[in-house]
């Protein structure tokens, strides 16, 4: 069970370094105080991952382990090629006042970006392979929440310059070399 929860977490961590939806977060975090960024990042995430786990854990029931290996160590190379790509706040997620008010803005808007996203993708992945159900949304939670904690720290401290070439380059091996290893585990 805490092997599950590590794994959900480190990968969900390295997912979402540089991803559209810490973006969000650390642009959040220029306009609003950190406890309620922090507080709709963290109830957006949990949602999101509760749905996700639940997916994965459904998968695992229909698909062989083999084949779940395979469409793992492929989906991990992919989040890799995905996080080369880099993602971008595009023009309508940009954000805006809302009449819900901050709290609710952030959750809402932080939901909304992170279905079909990177991360989303991942914890389904996970929780196929895994299936610990909540190991894998507790970790993928806190791995997420992390991730975007620090994004709402620099926003905070550096405004929205983060290192991005080190952050892809290197979640980018790790994926890589987690889908190689996990579809030479399937054999």
């Amino acid at each position: 069970m805490l092997t599950a929860f590590l794994i959900a977490l480190a990968f969900v961590f390295a997912a979402e370094m540089g991803d559209k939806t810490q973006l969000v977060a650390l642009a959040f975090a220029t306009r609003f105080k950190t406890s309620i960024v922090l507080t709709g990042v963290f109830g957006a995430t949990i949602l999101v991952h509760l749905f996700s786990v639940f997916i994965g854990e459904a998968a695992s029931f229909v698909i062989p382990t083999f084949w779940i290996k395979i469409i793992a160590g492929i989906a991990f190379i992919l989040f890799g090629l995905w996080t080369l790509r880099g993602d971008k706040l595009e023009d309508e997620e940009k954000l805006t006042a809302s009449r819900f008010g901050p709290l609710l803005t952030v959750a809402i808007t932080f939901f909304i970006a992170e279905l079909g996203d990177k991360t989303m993708l991942m914890t389904i992945t996970i929780a196929s392979e895994q299936q610990q159900f909540v190991a894998v949304w507790l970790g993928s939670t806190v791995g997420m929440v992390i991730a975007d904690g620090i994004a709402i720290g620099v926003g905070k401290l550096l405004g929205t310059s983060l290192p991005e070439n080190l952050l892809k380059y290197g979640t980018a091996t790790i994926f890589f070399l987690s889908g190689l290893y996990t579809i030479y585990e399937a054999f």
